[in-house]
């Protein structure tokens, strides 16, 4: 929907005509699991000053603050890399931006993954760049995308943090937990 040139409402005008927010493109892609990102990132990050308080993990474009403006057809050109581990155009610019970003922090700051916790895809690049610093939400452990989202979502609302463990030595995958409780229509997505 949002790629196809004839398209009329905001986002996909935004994104042929001038470009628009990574991260409103990948919310709008990705719906509640990266709005519950988003949401838990603005209520919860504390970086350092000069350094983004989130970064998006892109295809061949390495680590980008949310508020990057991206065009259609570089949406198109992260679209064609191929987003694994053994892959080089995905993988080195993702270490080159994680160094860059680590050394920015001066080891004063934890790096918080908020996507997918048992994908070696992310997680290696991710933990040679940061070693011990990599931690992420335990309660990820055994939930999908949409689970996370719905709790990150809840956690902002609720300004209740997470707690984080290192991502080294971690388990990563587990049994998966109960469902999330229902919400209501009114109070399901105050961040839509």
């Amino acid at each position: 929907m949002l790629l196809n040139p004839h398209a009329g409402f905001d986002l996909a005008c935004r994104l042929r005509e001038q470009g628009a927010p990574i991260g409103e493109v990948y919310a709008f892609i990705s719906e509640l699991y990266f709005r519950g990102k988003m949401a838990y990132v603005q209520a919860f990050s504390s970086p350092p000053p000069a350094v983004p308080g989130a970064v998006v993990i892109t295809p061949g474009a390495g680590l980008l603050p949310p508020s990057t403006i991206i065009t259609r057809e570089q949406l198109l050109a992260l679209a064609e890399v191929d987003i694994h581990e053994g892959e080089p155009l995905y993988r080195e610019p993702l270490e080159r931006d994680a160094r860059l970003l680590s050394q920015m922090c001066l080891g004063e700051c934890q790096f918080v993954l908020l996507g997918s916790i048992a994908s070696a895809k992310y997680m290696d690049p991710l933990i040679e760049c940061f070693g011990e610093r990599l931690v992420f939400p335990g309660d990820f452990v055994g939930r999908g995308d949409m689970s996370r989202g719905g709790m990150m979502l809840r956690c902002a609302r609720e300004t209740r943090e997470l707690s984080y463990i290192p991502a080294i030595g971690a388990v990563r995958r587990g049994q998966r937990p109960p469902k999330l409780p229902k919400l209501s229509r009114r109070e399901s997505d105050p961040f839509r």
